[in-house]
């Protein structure tokens, strides 16, 4: 797959499941460098999430230390993102974005606000949600719950399936 030279992805990163790890291999995977933006605390709070979310300083340090097991600290810059565009509206050196097929929407608003500043928009890649056992996507309100936990696996009985 081509190489870009620099691509950005966001997220809050609470729970950092296997979903998330997908997304960020992804974006290591097609580029040179990796701007990460993270949900600060106070745009968290707007996001209205349905459960409590670790602060800034944990799901960054977790950040930290997925990325550091990779290998990859040296090509990735970790920014506080707080609101859901960041630099992607404003920085020309961004290539592309990646998302997942939930998230896409903000991209394609990012590319609009792109258009509207005079710079060209971003290509998408778009992952797919990573399934759990169940076969429901992964999320971290559902590891909340204690439905599943990070790697997907299901973690209480489950009601039957008619």
């Amino acid at each position: 797959m081509n190489k870009f030279g620099k691509v950005a992805v966001g997220g809050t990163f609470d729970e950092l499941h296997r979903g998330h790890k997908v997304l960020l291999v992804k974006a290591f995977e097609i580029s040179e460098r990796v701007l990460i933006g993270l949900c600060s605390d106070e745009f968290v709070k707007k996001l209205g999430k349905p459960h409590t979310t670790a602060a800034y300083d944990e799901r960054l340090r977790e950040v930290e230390n997925f990325l550091g097991n990779l290998g990859v600290s040296e090509r990735a810059e970790v920014i506080p993102l707080n609101n859901p565009y960041g630099p992607t509206v404003s920085d020309k050196c961004i290539e592309a974005l990646v998302v997942s097929d939930e998230t896409k929407i903000i991209a394609d608003k990012i590319n609009e606000q792109r258009k509207t500043n005079g710079l060209n928009p971003l290509r998408i890649v778009a992952i797919t949600m990573v399934p759990s056992e169940d076969c429901s996507p992964i999320s971290t309100t559902r590891i909340r719950k204690g439905e599943i936990d990070r790697e997907g696996r299901l973690t209480k009985k489950q009601p039957a399936r008619l």
